[in-house]
């Protein structure tokens, strides 16, 4: 049974320390896999007042829209195409300072300004993609990258 989160303050660092138990309590013994993305993204939305935070699931050969937290989105994304079909395709995370300097970006809002994007895998699978927004530049780096990697392996079985 979830808690009411508690929201830290500090570093980022010191902010995604505090969160990652609390979503592991969140997730501990919980087996539905869409209810868990739910609660990661609604987590991570309330930590950080990130723009849009949600998955992408893996259907044939395109991303199809999952659990997020923000404004409406894009429902379906091909492989290799924008930020989500590219980390997907080549199987890493990116991180993007400046939406509009990747190529072939796409704008499911042109509010969004930076983006960081991480497969999530099950089983050694690809299943999605965890897909975070910024409405300001440069707001993810390898900080980002190292603890949400963490906070995604606590959906490996």
């Amino acid at each position: 049974m979830a808690e009411d989160l508690r929201i830290a303050q500090g570093s980022k660092e010191e902010q995604y320390q505090n969160l990652i138990p609390q979503i592991g309590g969140l997730v501990l013994g919980e087996n539905n896999l869409i209810a868990n993305l739910a609660n990661i993204a609604a987590a991570l939305k309330e930590q950080f007042h990130f723009f849009w935070v949600g998955f992408y699931l893996v259907d044939a050969e395109e991303l199809v829209l999952g659990p997020f937290q923000g404004p409406v989105a894009c429902t379906r994304i091909k492989k290799g195409k924008g930020v989500c079909g590219s980390a997907w395709a080549q199987e890493k995370s990116l991180i993007v300072p400046d939406v509009d300097q990747f190529p072939g970006h796409i704008a499911c809002s042109s509010l969004s300004r930076s983006e960081i994007v991480l497969p999530v895998y099950q089983q050694g699978k690809i299943i999605g993609v965890l897909d975070v927004d910024s409405s300001e530049l440069n707001s993810f780096d390898e900080i980002d990258e190292k603890y949400l990697t963490q906070i995604l392996q606590l959906l490996e079985p």
